[in-house]
């Protein structure tokens, strides 16, 4: 029975560090108004019939503080990524010229800053709510072996370790997103 009881453990420690992992990643797609390659991991070029990441068909930099320069491997698809770019949910006016695709990143209002600042409490809400599932999850698979005969001492222990991994990643995620806040409240 304490091997099953550890495996659980495991198992929910392990899923937990992905949701921290899945958060950080959303959170990293909410521009705060410096340029980020990350800005772009969501969007989708047509290359040759096949919806494909435009890191995958580019290389994507960052000359300055407010600027992406897409320059594609193959220059027949700038037009196909200046398409994507423009049908996407950025915002973005994309420039095109023989080499790539510049991007300038507009400065952001105070009232587009209070929006990101929303965004990023959901997204963070979202892994909480994730982690504490998870929580859930790994206390019914414990609850299911006290059943089966697992010694109760032994349970409460693993139920403890579970209480305190999930608090460990909601402080995490918690800062997280004091972090992503900061960065889009400064001017």
């Amino acid at each position: 029975m304490d091997e099953e009881i550890q495996f659980y453990l495991s198992e929910g420690e392990e899923s937990m560090a992905k949701a921290l992992q899945h958060t950080s990643v959303e959170l990293s797609r909410i521009r705060a108004g410096k340029a980020s390659p990350a800005m772009l991991e969501s969007l989708r070029v047509d290359y040759y019939g096949t919806p494909t990441p435009v890191s995958q068909v580019a290389n994507i930099s960052v000359p300055d503080a407010r600027t992406l320069f897409i320059k594609p491997w193959e220059k027949n698809i700038i037009s196909e990524v200046v398409k994507a770019i423009k049908n996407s949910d950025l915002g973005l006016n994309p420039q095109s010229d023989a080499e790539g695709i510049r991007l300038n990143i507009p400065p952001m209002t105070q009232e587009r800053r209070r929006d990101l600042v929303k965004q990023v409490k959901n997204e963070t809400e979202s892994g909480k709510v994730r982690i504490r599932g998870i929580r859930k999850d790994v206390n019914e698979s414990l609850r299911k072996l006290l059943k089966e005969g697992a010694a109760e001492d032994a349970v409460k222990d693993a139920e403890a370790k579970v209480q305190k991994a999930t608090d460990s990643y909601i402080s995490k995620i918690d800062d997280l997103m004091s972090k992503k806040e900061a960065e889009i409240m400064t001017i």
